[in-house]
Formats: C-alpha cells, structure tokens, sequence
C-alpha cells in the first residue's frame, strides 16, 4: 500500500480519481493499493520564540538577538485533527512507502517533508512531479516517480528560507518594536518592497514640473518638431527665424523595415502584470484564478518562473494551438504567415530554460469546457492565458518605420512614422485587448529627395512639462520586484530579485493588510501608494534591511543551494550575523516618536503650530502641554445637523474655515448653508463661528474643552 499525501483536498481527489482510490474515509480515500490524503496546507509550523524560553514571551531589548541551535516545530490546533490522521496512516503496518504529491516546488516540498519529519516517519517514499492536473499527466507521473534524495537540496533550501525568515523578521520586529514602542512588522522581503513604493512617492511629491519648449513645423500632413528648448525664448527666436521665409531643407528620409517577435508565453509574474494593466486584478487575485483553474485542468501549473516549454512537448503543441484556436474563434490562417506557411513552435520550446516548471499554458481539458460555468474571473484569466499561447505560436509583427529629418533656421526637424506591414500576432492580441496603436498610414506626400525645398504650411511653438514618475501599479511593483538588486548580481544568474513569483503576490497583500500600503484610483487602474505608517517605517530602516540588492543576493543563493552549488550552514551563517550585528550596532533615531506614531497627522495646530493627530475619540495637539482638542464626538457639530470628519479637521486646520452645504435649523428645522470658521483661545480651547451666506452677521458656536 501507497500513502499519497497531497497539498489540498481537491487535488487529493483528482489523484484518487486516477488511481482508483474511491473509497472515502475521514481525511482520506482509500482504493487499489493506495491511500490518497491531504496537508490542508501548513500543518507544521516553527515554534514561536517562547517555546525556547518562557521569558521570550515578553518582547524586551535584552533577550535579542533569538537564534535557534536546535530548532522546533509545532502543530496547529486549527490543523491538529488532519496532521493526527495522517501520522496514524504512515505508521499503518500496510503502509509500506509514500508518495509526496504536493505542490512541485520549494512550499510544496517543504510541507510535506515538516510532517513527515513531524510525524517520526522512517518509511521510503518518492515524488511525483507533474505540471498539469490533467489525468493523462498524472497516469505519467505515477508511472514515472522520482525519488526522494532528487529533492533534498530543494528541501534544504526551502528549509533555510524558513528559517532565515524567522530569523529575520522575528527578531527584527522585536527590535524595531520595542525601540519605538510599537508593533512594527519586519520581513527580508517585505521591507525592501515597501522601500521601492516609498522611495518612488517621495520622487513624486518632491518632483517640480519644468516647462519646456518645441518649435513644430507642418509640411504635407505631417507635422516635424525641434530638440526641447527650456527657455522660452529661444524657441521663440528659433520660430522667428522659421517664419521668415516658411520653408525648410529635407535633409534625408530612412526607412527601416523592423520586426516585433512574438511574446513569450506566460509565467506567473508576466501573467499577474498583465491581468493587472488589462483588468485590474491584483496579483493575489490572479494566483487564486490560475491556482483554481489549475485544480480543475483547465491550465498546467501556475508557480513557475519559466517562460518556455520544454523540447518533449513539441509533438503536442500543433494539435493543442489548433483546438484553442477553435475554441476562441481565431481563423488558422491568423497563424501563419504573410506567404501562408505554417508556423514553428520551435522557439516556445527550450528545455534549458525551464527550471522547475514550464510556462502556463492551457489544456487539451479547457477545450471541452463549458466557460458559462466558470466565474467571471476565472474566465478573464484563461482567456489570457489563452491567447498568449496563440499570440506565441502566431508570425512576427513586421512594420516600417519612416524617419524624416529637415533643416531650417540652422536647427534640425523630425518626424517619425510607422505603417504596419503585416499584422502577424498583434493582429490576435488586438482582436481581444484592443489598444491605440500609435502606428498610422504611411506618408503619402510628394518624394522627399536630400536638399529638396518645402513649403511649410505652419509654424508654431508647442508648450509640454516634465511629468513626475508615474505611482506603482501592481503590475509595475511586480516589475520592480522581478529586477531589484539586478546590479548587483551576475547577468547569467537564473533569478533575480525580491522574493520568487509565488510570494510576490503575498508580499504585497500583506503590505496592505499592515497598513504600510494601500491601493487607490478607480476600477480599472489602481496605485499602490505608501502611508504614513509605510514611509515612517523606512525612514527609520537601516539600509541592510531595506536594501533590495541584499534580498535579491539571499534569492539567488537559494536558487544555487536547490541547486547543490550552496552550503546551507554558509548561508545560515550569513543570516545570522547579519542579524547579530544589527542588534548590536543599530540605534534609534532621535526624535522618532512623533514620526512612529500609528496616529495619522491632520495638520498643525493652530496655537503652537506642533502636529495634530488623529486618535480615537478626536484629533489633539501632539504637544502634551498644548489643550487643542477637536472631539469626533462633537456637540456643536450635531446641533446643526453635521458629523465633524477627518477631511473637515484638515481643512479647517489648513484655511481656518470650511464652507457646510445643508445645515438643520434646530428652531424652524430648515437647512441652510454656512461657512464654519475656527478660532482658538488662549488656553488652547476651539470655538466655531457660523457666517450665513447673504449675511455679514453670524452665530457663535460651543468650544472644545
């Protein structure tokens, strides 16, 4: 008998499906000759810092740095009754080997493996390795297991990440914390992404707009423009000089064909970039799609980073672009090229660049399905990962490119433009994602020969400003994610970056629970902005635990101990004397407390000019000998029918006034509309003042006490 322990209960009974096993028991089904069960996840965790020592259990300075010699782990109560009902069937006397079927890569190793080990298990077992949930994939991947001691770097590598992990942010977060007299949140890879937004929004609101200046000329339906000028004036005298006689000297007109290769198939952070820039799901969201089409065979598996497929699956390929070509309406001949031959799929395929997983593709399975069935987001996110199939098997995009140069006041023109030869892939992207393509008809005036003389039809100076940096989407933060630190790490290096395709999305959602970060804009383009509790946090952050080319480094030295090119002591060690020397060295930054408040600041207070913040029951003074004070809840406010806001406090803070719409008459029970002034007294007391509009008299309203 075979224990089959998968990652979740869908997936055990899609193996138990193939394999016979139909007899459902309590955690598990059972049927020839195997046992199919499931770890619901992380059923083994490490054991927080008190399990060490009972003293740990209250955060102080003194007890830091906490390192482990021998480490420890610990079940759940949430997951206490599945881990007992699968350490009662490894040591079932039938059970006579195991099978570990989670997830194919460095999680899914790591799960299984912490229960076993948990679980005191000395039993043989193998590995199925498999990227596509389809029965005939896992008929293949029975008939073909590999064994265990395959994946024990993986298993190493995605032990030390673990741990470092732990090391990191456990003992991190105490420090920071208790200097600073809250709970502040530290992680190796979290905190050098929050570093990434808070340092682009800080490039944002200290970026000053500068004019700049283009002198545009127009000849035969095409307008060429000059270099930028940042003085107005000279623009103006270059315009001067251009109107004289309007007319310029062609000095050449190039043409060069150029070809725009086909995409490359998906991965997971390409796939959750896209699926944010065309529908506006967050990487969180588009994992959950892909994962779920993924269990229902629909898609091969999500987790990798490879975007291509590997050499044995060629034969496969034709048949499969065909039958999504079908299923999605696109006419054969969209796949072939301009003299009609068929395409290649040689350049999807390249097994030296596929690690772990090939890239995400969809199934012989999904071509059968019922899409009505499915829900709209699983829907949008295989159709995506649909047509960049398609897409990857269909000709070059080929254009021209037009580039035209004249002279004229002793400063140079140009004009480029583009005209589409032949629409090849683009033409099937279009018809989904359609665009505004910025290539337009090709030039259709007179032969533009060197020297030839044109008339110009016009003659004017265009104003233009210099536009900040644009605000993280996701889409762009998974970007930055993918390629910090690449400076700092060799060009062949088969990974970069903050954390792996599969957390970055949880990296990102954590930020935002945390409030380091929270996302704004409309529906379809929502930025991921820093708070203030985000930017105080890396203001006070040394640079070695914000630094993205550090956390990049430990990724790549991860990847080389899955690898067996790594020693995990070497890079235990570097954890923790890194660590160490934090611990030691690192001191707070003076005057940090108002900085590291959770209280978000309103504005400054109108006596002592100190920070006002928002607390609980209203918005006081930060000055402790200061008494102004604005209650939320406010008994001149609700008099005249208005609940005071953090929007109104600002305002009113800033200008002194703020003008009410719709205020209620406690006498006549009518509205009217006022503009509320605020004055202080000398003891820090608010007072509020009415000024009726048609009216120059007013009503004197309550103080704050």
């Amino acid at each position: 008998m075979k224990l089959v322990l998968a990652e979740k209960p869908s997936v055990a009974q899609s193996l138990a499906k193939v394999l016979g096993a139909n007899k459902r028991c309590d955690g598990y089904l059972e049927g020839n000759g195997y046992i199919v069960s499931w770890c619901v996840g992380h059923l083994v965790k490490l054991s927080p810092p008190e399990a060490y020592d009972e003293t740990y259990a209250k955060w102080r300075l003194a007890d830091l740095p906490i390192l482990p010699v021998t480490w420890k782990y610990q079940v759940s109560a949430s997951t206490r009754k599945q881990f007992g009902i699968l350490k009662k069937l490894m040591k079932r006397d039938d059970v006579e080997s195991l099978v570990c079927a989670t997830d194919a890569g460095r999680e899914g190793e790591l799960i299984f493996r912490l229960v076993y080990h948990q679980a005191g298990c000395k039993k043989p077992f193998e590995r199925l390795w498999i990227s596509s949930m389809e029965d005939q994939a896992i008929k293949d991947g029975f008939a073909h297991l590999e064994p265990s001691t395959k994946y024990d770097a993986l298993y190493e590598a995605a032990l030390c990440r673990e741990r470092a992990d732990w090391i990191v942010g456990m003992n991190a977060t105490r420090l920071f914390s208790c200097l600073y007299h809250q709970t502040l949140n530290i992680g190796r890879v979290m905190t050098p992404t929050l570093a990434m937004v808070v340092m682009r929004d800080a490039e944002i609101a200290a970026f000053q707009p500068k004019p700049f200046y283009t002198v545009q000329l127009g000849m035969d339906g095409i307008t060429a423009a000059s270099r930028r000028f940042d003085v107005k004036s000279d623009a103006q005298q270059l315009l001067a000089t251009c109107k004289e006689n309007m007319k310029a000297v062609i000095k050449s007109m190039d043409r060069k064909e150029k070809t725009e290769r086909a995409p490359l198939l998906y991965d997971l952070t390409s796939l959750q970039r896209d699926a944010n820039r065309i529908r506006g799901f967050t990487a969180q969201q588009t994992l959950d799609y892909t994962q779920a089409l993924y269990e229902k065979k629909f898609v091969t598996y999500p987790r990798t980073d490879s975007r291509y497929l590997t050499e044995d699956m060629k034969p496969m390929l034709p048949s499969l672009i065909s039958q999504v070509a079908e299923k999605f309406g696109v006419d054969a001949s969209a796949l072939k090229s301009d003299d009609n031959t068929e395409i290649t799929v040689d350049v999807m395929c390249d097994s030296r660049k596929v690690s772990d997983h090939h890239a995400i593709i969809p199934t012989k399975t999904m071509c059968a399905a019922n899409f009505a069935e499915l829900p709209s987001g699983e829907t949008a996110i295989l159709q995506l990962i649909a047509v960049r199939l398609l897409c990857a098997a269909a000709p070059d995009h080929r254009y021209a490119e037009d580039t035209i140069l004249l002279t004229c006041g002793g400063e140079e023109f140009s004009k480029k433009i583009k005209t589409v030869l032949f629409g090849g892939w683009k033409d099937i992207w279009q018809r989904f994602y359609p665009v505004k393509d910025k290539e337009k008809e090709a030039y259709t005036g007179p032969t533009l020969s060197p020297d030839t003389i044109v008339s110009l039809s016009q003659a004017e100076i265009k104003e233009g400003k210099t536009t900040a940096p644009k605000r993280f989407t996701e889409d762009t933060l998974l970007s930055a994610m993918e390629t910090a630190g690449a400076e700092d790490i060799p060009e062949n290096a088969e990974r970069k970056g903050l954390g792996t395709p599969a957390t970055r999305a949880g990296t990102i959602e954590k930020l935002v629970q945390k409030g380091f970060m929270e996302r704004k804009g409309d529906k379809k383009t929502r930025y991921l902005v820093s708070t203030d509790k985000g930017n105080s946090l890396i203001t006070v952050m040394p640079e070695q635990i914000q630094s993205a080319s550090m956390t990049a480094d430990w990724e790549q030295k991860l990847l080389r101990m899955e690898h067996g090119d790594y020693e995990a002591r070497d890079f235990m060690r570097e954890i923790t004397d890194m660590i160490s020397g934090l611990v030691q060295n690192y001191e707070a930054v003076k005057g940090a407390d108002t900085l590291m408040s959770d209280h978000k600041r309103v504005g400054a207070c109108p006596c002592c000019q100190a920070d006002v913040l928002e607390k609980q029951k209203g918005w006081f003074c930060s000055n402790k000998e200061c008494r102004f004070v604005l209650w939320k809840d406010n008994a001149f406010f609700k008099s005249i029918g208005k609940h005071l806001s953090s929007s109104m406090v600002e305002k009113l803070l800033s200008d002194g006034r703020i003008r009410l719409k719709d205020c209620k008459s406690q006498k006549s029970g009518k509205n009217y509309n006022a503009t509320l002034l605020l004055s202080t007294e000398e003891n820090g007391r608010a007072n509020f003042h009415l000024e009726f509009e048609n009216s120059r008299s007013g009503t004197k309203g309550g103080g704050e006490k």
